[in-house]
């Protein structure tokens, strides 16, 4: 080779060595495995698998396209959701139902949020016995909504399939939100017409410990659906502003009865219904054992 060139040559590949050099400097001494390590939700889904192979880093499930074959069924129609977002504490725990409707261990993020409220801290259930669930529901106005509620893992399956058909039928519920949203405080959220299902709470005032301490029941619009009692002659009513509704052979909205698309898929999954009691009537409630 000429000399010439054989200079230029070399001099062109110490300027490529310098400059990958420098580089490397002003980037930290970051390697794409760090990188990747660093930013994995900047890694597009679709290459995500290559990614990891090609840089020897593994990549969260999460950021990986799925597997067509599924992680196994929980029931004939719940599977494991493939459309899970990245969430570091519960996404590989989510159980997805339909689009809008999931459950999943308690996120951390909500675990702060009902500590000492409806959960407090010396509650003999564990948090490992509940789930959070995420449904969709038409509201008063026939708008859709977003709804979430915590429940017993043991119902999870039925919440999502009831949950479901209300929605796909059009049946309206003015509320759902966790029961934290009015301090755990019962009355204040049946007043507001919200339908929620655990709450570490006795019966009323009493001592027994009521099915929703354990998730295990299920309020529906309660302000149309109010518990009534009779106690020493006196009949009480709650909420407070459900009287008018006491009437169960009166026609109005919302009403649940033997004929209500709500009874009768929550009979259907094995479900009693407190308008069935003898001692007192509990129009909102649905309760199952385990």
């Amino acid at each position: 080779m000429n000399r010439k060139y054989a200079k230029e040559l070399l001099l062109l590949l110490g300027i490529i060595l310098f400059c990958a050099i420098m580089a490397r400097h002003l980037a930290g001494h970051e390697t794409l495995e760090d990188y990747a390590k660093l930013h994995p939700s900047e890694i597009p889904t679709e290459n995500a698998s290559s990614y990891a192979t090609s840089t020897g880093s593994t990549v969260d499930n999460a950021q990986m396209s799925a597997s067509s074959s599924s992680t196994g069924q929980v029931n004939s129609s719940v599977t494991n959701s493939t459309e899970t977002p990245f969430d570091i504490d519960v996404y590989d725990t989510r159980v997805t139902y339909s689009e809008g409707f999931y459950y999943e261990e308690i996120p951390d993020s909500i675990v702060s949020k009902i500590t000492d409220v409806s959960y407090p801290k010396d509650c003999p259930f564990s948090l490992d016995e509940l789930r959070y669930c995420s449904v969709l529901y038409v509201d008063f106005d026939g708008e859709e909504q977003s709804g979430e509620l915590i429940c017993n893992k043991a119902i999870a399956d039925d919440i999502m399939e009831i949950f479901y058909e209300l929605y796909d039928n059009d049946y309206q519920i003015e509320s759902i939100k966790l029961i934290d949203e009015f301090d755990a405080d019962d009355e204040a959220s049946m007043e507001a017409n919200n339908t929620s299902c655990f709450n570490y709470r006795p019966i009323g005032n009493g001592k027994k410990l009521s099915k929703h301490s354990q998730g295990l029941a299920i309020d529906i619009n309660p302000l149309y659906n109010p518990q009534i009692k009779y106690k020493n002659g006196a009949t009480v009513i709650a909420p407070s502003g459900g009287e008018k509704y006491a009437d169960r052979n009166a026609d109005f909205p919302y009403k649940i009865d033997k004929d209500d698309l709500a009874y009768k898929l929550f009979k259907e999954h094995g479900f009693s219904w407190g308008g069935n009691w003898n001692s007192s009537k509990d129009y909102q409630h649905f309760e199952k054992k385990k």
